[in-house]
């Protein structure tokens, strides 16, 4: 029996060796909070060899995580089932994770690099003196087009989108803000429009596009218009670069009536396990160099004004995708609508989907 009992002992002398040698090694191989950086993103959406030199600078894991849309990012969030350090949301999703009370201010004195973004894109009227928020990119929707294509439609309306000769020839991205958007910019309202009767007139002239429109789809449009595919597509700026950088042949355009001037910014969720990491990474991803980098990967447009000084001269002075402040002076910055009205522009977008069919 004693023989038993000095056999559990060692096994129980073992196995707790092991678990706190386990727990040594999980801390020093990043899987602690302190080691570890989890960030949810846009897919495509950083240099990767980035993330790496980040973490090899500061000893710090990543764990990288996408999401499609700011509905499907909040949503996540808002669960709480995963801890992220890092998101990246839009405006409007911004606003709207201040008032749920979803993030956790930025301490700008570790994050000195934010005096290396434009004045321009600071103190906006969705995070007053960014507070909740850092810059990371910004563009603008337009229409991507094939000249040899669109019969010389040179598209400076929305209104031209309906041209009959663009049967079926016509691309949409998948996004309710951005497509109910440009209807009601087409009609002379604003993409913050809730008035009931304005939103029913946009959905009409959206169901009198259908005929026009090919596809409406996500991240895919970029392939099919830069095979081809389609004649013109509604898409995101960064988006128009990297499709004209497949395709030289087609341009893009952002129609006279005007349209959103959007901006990404780098946030940290309340729930985050790891602020000296995350503070880290945003000055990190400030740096000019960086920055640079990360913008000629990606193909959106930076904010940071000593980055822009390192770019190609094709890229930086490009007006159609570094649009100067005469041009962006009458865009629009999507609001937070609420969420019920943000519903239901989702479910009138719903309703033009369907009819499209």
């Amino acid at each position: 029996m004693k023989h038993l009992v000095r056999i559990f002992a060692v096994v129980l002398i073992v196995a707790f060796g092991l678990m706190a040698l386990a727990a040594k090694l999980n801390s020093s191989q990043g899987y602690s909070g302190s080691n570890t950086l989890t960030i949810y993103n846009w897919g495509d959406y950083i240099d990767p060899d980035l993330i790496t030199r980040f973490e090899q600078e500061t000893g710090i894991t990543v764990i990288y995580q996408t999401f499609d849309s700011n509905e499907a990012m909040l949503t996540k969030i808002e669960q709480g089932g995963t801890t992220f350090d890092i998101a990246v949301p839009s405006d409007y999703a911004i606003d709207k994770m201040k008032e749920e009370n979803l993030l956790l201010p930025i301490d700008h004195s570790k994050v000195p690099n934010l005096s290396k973004i434009d004045p321009r894109f600071l103190n906006l009227d969705f995070d007053p003196d960014n507070q909740y928020s850092v810059p990371y990119f910004w563009g603008t929707v337009g229409i991507v087009y094939n000249p040899e294509l669109t019969k010389g439609i040179a598209f400076n309306s929305w209104n031209d989108l309906w041209n009959p000769e663009l049967r079926n020839n016509v691309l949409l991205t998948d996004g309710a803000r951005e497509i109910m958007g440009v209807s009601l910019n087409s009609l002379g309202y604003s993409l913050n429009d809730t008035n009931e009767d304005h939103l029913q007139e946009a959905l009409r002239k959206l169901e009198k596009l259908s005929p026009n429109v090919k596809a409406i789809v996500g991240d895919e449009i970029k392939m099919l218009l830069a095979n081809g595919e389609a004649a013109a597509g509604v898409v995101f700026s960064g988006d128009a670069a990297e499709i004209m950088d497949e395709n030289d042949t087609l341009d893009y355009v952002v129609p006279e009536e005007g349209s959103n001037l959007w901006f990404d910014n780098m946030v940290i969720p309340k729930t985050a396990k790891n602020l000296d990491g995350a503070h880290k990474f945003i000055n990190f991803m400030l740096e000019p160099d960086v920055a640079a980098q990360n913008a000629e990967y990606v193909g959106y447009a930076t904010p940071n004004q000593e980055a822009l000084k390192l770019l190609p001269e094709d890229i930086s002075g490009d007006t159609r995708f570094y649009p100067p402040s005469e041009v962006t002076s009458h865009l629009e910055v999507y609001k937070n609508l609420g969420k019920r009205m943000l519903g239901h522009y989702n479910e009138l977008f719903l309703e033009f989907k369907m009819h499209k069919g």
